[in-house]
């Protein structure tokens, strides 16, 4: 592993080119706005969907410890081999921290296995997210609450595994709650699902929402433990009587 953190923050990049209100506010697209914000202690590279393998070569991924997903109108574009490319890495120890609309993802839906339906909105309206778990890293740093003047409402029920950890509870406007900060293990690596990040809403230029990022992709950082050997394996000890 280098002396930094190699993140990868992979974005579909379809809405920065084709409307614009939301080039207006990502001009160079959410991926660069989400790795601008995680300042120089980290070695970025960026990856979109229309990249050849979609930028996610088994090089690319063997050279990544967190990866980033931002994806919305083209999950289903994404190839079933690069799906399982990275699912295979993730459970060999890679970070994966999947935004907003990710919840829909081929990767996220395959490493939960369930729907990852929700209810949603959009009405410009107030976001309040609550930090449950104030002792934990990726909310080092975070008040009580983080708010948020305009986003898209994400409402329960949320069809997802119990989480491992309850970070952040949102509520909106209109009433709804949400669990918006969830971690999750799969094999030897860790997962951070964070719900705010409408294309529309400059969400990803707020400090405390950067903050989260920089605190996960610390976070989710692979452990130097070796994957695990499976398959039949020789006794430590001598078995008396045994076969």
């Amino acid at each position: 592993m280098s002396a930094k953190l190699r993140v990868t923050v992979w974005n579909e990049f379809r809405h920065e080119q084709n409307n614009e209100k939301v080039r207006a506010v990502y001009p160079q697209g959410i991926h660069h706005a989400i790795g601008e914000g995680l300042g120089d202690a980290f070695e970025i590279s960026y990856a979109t969907l229309d990249e050849e393998e979609h930028g996610l070569t088994e090089e690319k991924l063997n050279g990544t410890d967190v990866l980033i997903w931002w994806g919305h109108k083209a999950h289903r574009e994404v190839a079933d081999v690069i799906v399982d490319r990275v699912h295979k890495r993730v459970r060999e120890g890679m970070g994966l921290i999947v935004l907003h609309s990710g919840h829909f993802s081929k990767i996220f839906m395959k490493l939960m296995g369930t729907s990852c339906n929700l209810k949603w909105r959009e009405a410009d309206e107030k976001e309040r997210l609550w930090v449950v778990s104030p002792g934990h890293p990726i909310v080092e740093g975070i008040g009580e609450y983080i708010e948020l003047e305009q986003e898209e409402m994400y409402g329960e029920h949320f069809d997802i595994p119990q989480p491992d950890e309850l970070i952040f509870t949102s509520w909106f406007e209109g009433g709804e709650v949400f669990r918006s900060g969830c971690t999750f293990h799969r094999g030897q690596g860790k997962i951070f699902y964070f719900r705010p990040g409408h294309e529309t809403y400059p969400t990803y230029y707020n400090e405390q929402i950067r903050r989260v990022i920089r605190n996960a992709v610390s976070w989710a950082a692979p452990t130097t433990r070796p994957v695990p050997v499976y398959g039949n394996s020789k006794p430590l000890e001598t078995i008396q009587g045994g076969k």
